[in-house]
């Protein structure tokens, strides 16, 4: 359980007695701990809130309502049409939360709170904070089977403001995705109404100001899709129960074919008097892009850790087979999903202090949907003492429904056979089922002291808080597109750090020693490679947030560039610190993170080429060694424009390049490329 280090809190109720003026439209407001930004929210026959910001519209006024019917089907409930306000309470708060497996070691909260309690037994709780507003429904008498039949959560941006979308691919079920798009930037006039699109999304404001859509405290409930729903808003669509499930053929992946017409069902609850909380519906606001990718909102909305010990929870680096399809060479035996190249995995993994080794699809065979078989050709016991020997960990991939069938006795098994996590694929959907499938996996592997990565996954949605075993997610257009897609990955990493990555960590899976330009590249499925330059992929260690992450190319290629590798291999994956120095959505980030004494800071362009010129004054207050040691950059080779796996690595002197402020550090970023810097 995460360690509260100051926390103050004060409540000031206000009770509003019911008379013949009771019924009329009632604004109230809440200001964030800055006063920069404003909610209002107005009761009256609807329930309506705006946000303001800095004396600029956020959202104009927007409907907020759930229809909830009884379980027996007798009695439907409408909260917030009609409703009748009874309390009204307001909360500040201010702490400093301890938060280990993330991108800073401890999180500022600080927000006001205003609470709306109803005559018909719910409420709506609404924060502000500096960088962002949330706001969640919650019913006090809800009993099980209760259902949620509708939510209505308009975003009414008043104008025709320019968002960057990332459509469902589902066709034709929209709601069957695995979560993964580029962004279509377009004025909102331009949403496509034919499609849905899943969230984070961003909208741009008046000047620089942005903000991003997203929600946070996602349990036993179904994600939130974005339609539009008038020329200049957008509201959130859901997807219902499935009524009709299909089971696919080769990876034993469940898939509807049909839905009710319930959003979700109300579960048990331990404490009867408890009230049923719903998915905080949270906006980032920025001045600048640089304060998005930093932006805690989405953690801090989450419900606290529910892990007491998390001591066993190691993040690291992982050899992974997938991506470079099994690809060693220069080997006495048959490459393949066997033991031998496991063990050549592992050997690789011990030599470079790599943590985990995965073994991902094949081991088990899909199509028998029993997660309990392993394939003749894999001794997977000698395989975990092997790595045991060596000091390398082992996790194996799964299909989530597969795993789910047998979770607790593959848990046990496994657990106690020495495999450390499961890397866990293709749910590809956030119905009801599927969000209490990934708590349920969560939770059993927490028992048993595993990991999990979900792959083919939603974002996050502040699920690595509550379940901090859960290390990973996708929910990105990573890198293993470039096994197949011909689309412009360089744009796009520039990009979702400033939106998705808003939401937690991502699985993007980067490491390829095949680096190719743009006239160059072409898609490989069995010997891929990169979009932009070699000192990108370092970069991007240190700029996505990562805490498991892959070095997804083969032993054979890493260990003939041992340089490269060394370079990867000791940068951390999670952090004291992390700030954004500098940077533009769609062009290119800065980003400066701190573990104990030493910084990193990365950064990438567009396929523009760029001079970046770094401020790095904050250095000299970073310590008692502040302006002593060296600084190591990985950056472009003076020919990575014409070959994008041309790097050069310099080690320079603190004294000369910092404390001297006369002497600005100025790199130069060749096309699609990057640079990492290593200050000691």
């Amino acid at each position: 359980m995460r360690r509260i280090i100051a926390f103050a809190t004060c409540i000031a109720t206000l009770f509003i007695s019911f008379s013949a003026e009771a019924a009329k439209e009632k604004k109230l407001t809440l200001n964030s701990p800055d006063n920069r930004t404003i909610i209002t929210v107005t009761v009256g026959e609807q329930i309506k809130w705006s946000v303001m910001h800095d004396g600029k519209e956020v959202i104009a006024p927007s409907s907020i309502s759930m229809e909830i019917e009884s379980a027996d089907g007798s009695k439907t409930f409408n909260w917030g049409d009609g409703s009748r306000l009874r309390k009204v309470s307001r909360t500040t708060s201010d702490r400093t939360i301890i938060s280990p497996i993330y991108k800073a070691s401890s999180v500022k909260e600080h927000y006001n709170q205003m609470e709306l309690s109803f005559r018909q037994d719910f409420g709506i709780i609404f924060r502000a904070y500096d960088d962002g507003v949330a706001y969640r429904f919650y019913g006090n008498k809800l009993k099980e089977g209760d259902k949620v039949k509708a939510e209505r959560a308009e975003f009414n941006f008043g104008k025709d403001r320019t968002v960057y979308i990332p459509y469902s691919t589902g066709n034709p079920n929209p709601y069957q995705t695995s979560f993964e798009n580029r962004y279509e930037i377009t004025p909102l006039s331009g949403f496509n109404k034919e499609k849905i699109a899943f969230s984070p999304l961003l909208v741009c404001l008046d000047g620089d100001s942005k903000a991003v859509i997203t929600e946070s405290d996602l349990e036993s409930y179904p994600g939130m899709f974005l339609e539009k729903s008038g020329e200049h808003s957008l509201r959130g669509r859901f997807a219902p129960i499935p009524s009709a499930i299909e089971v696919h053929p080769t990876r034993c992946q469940e898939r509807p074919t049909a839905y009710s017409d319930v959003l979700a069902i109300i579960r048990s609850n331990s404490s009867k008097k408890a009230p049923r909380f719903f998915p905080w519906r949270a906006i980032a606001i920025s001045n600048k892009d640089t304060q998005l990718p930093d932006n805690h909102l989405v953690w801090l909305l989450a419900s606290e850790s529910r892990i007491e010990d998390i001591s066993w929870i190691k993040p690291g680096k992982v050899a992974w087979d997938w991506w470079n399809n099994w690809g060693v060479t220069g080997v006495d035996f048959k490459v393949g999903i066997n033991t031998a190249t496991y063990k050549n995995y592992i050997d690789f993994a011990a030599a470079n202090g790599i943590e985990y080794v995965i073994l991902d699809e094949g081991w088990s065979p899909s199509k028998d949907g029993d997660i309990m078989k392993i394939i003749p050709e894999i001794d997977l016991e000698e395989l975990v003492n092997y790595g045991k020997e060596r000091n390398v960990e082992l996790m194996l991939w799964a299909v989530a429904f597969t795993l789910d069938k047998k979770l607790e006795q593959a848990c046990s098994h496994y657990s106690a056979m020495g495999i450390k996590g499961f890397k866990v694929d293709f749910m590809d959907r956030d119905d009801q089922e599927v969000v209490e499938l990934n708590y349920r996996i969560a939770e059993a592997a927490a028992r048993h002291k595993m990991l999990i990565n979900f792959h083919g996954m939603y974002k996050p949605a502040g699920l690595n808080r509550t379940w901090p075993n859960v290390i990973n997610f996708e929910g990105v257009w990573g890198l293993e597109q470039m096994k197949w897609s011909k689309e412009d990955m360089v744009s796009y990493d520039v990009t979702f750090p400033y939106i998705r990555m808003l939401s937690g960590p991502v699985d993007y899976t980067q490491g390829a020693m095949r680096n190719a330009t743009r006239r160059e590249y072409v898609p490989n499925y069995n010997n891929p490679m990169s979009q932009g330059t070699r000192a990108r992929q370092v970069a991007e260690y240190i700029i996505f947030d990562s805490p498991l992450v892959m070095l997804c190319d083969n032993p054979t290629i890493y260990t003939k560039e041992q340089e490269t590798t060394d370079f990867i291999t000791a940068i951390p994956t999670v952090w004291d610190e992390t700030r954004v120095l500098q940077g533009e959505l769609g062009k290119y980030i800065v980003t400066a993170r701190r573990s104990g004494g030493t910084w990193y800071i990365g950064g990438i362009t567009d396929w523009e080429a760029r001079d970046i010129t770094l401020d790095m004054s904050f250095l000299l207050k970073s310590g008692k060694s502040a302006g002593k040691g060296t600084i190591t950059l990985f950056r472009d080779g003076p020919n990575a424009h014409r070959s994008a796996h041309d790097y050069t690595i310099h080690t320079l002197n603190v004294v000369d390049y910092i404390a001297r402020k006369s002497t600005p550090l100025t790199i130069h970023l060749a096309p699609g490329g990057g640079f990492a810097m290593v200050v000691e």
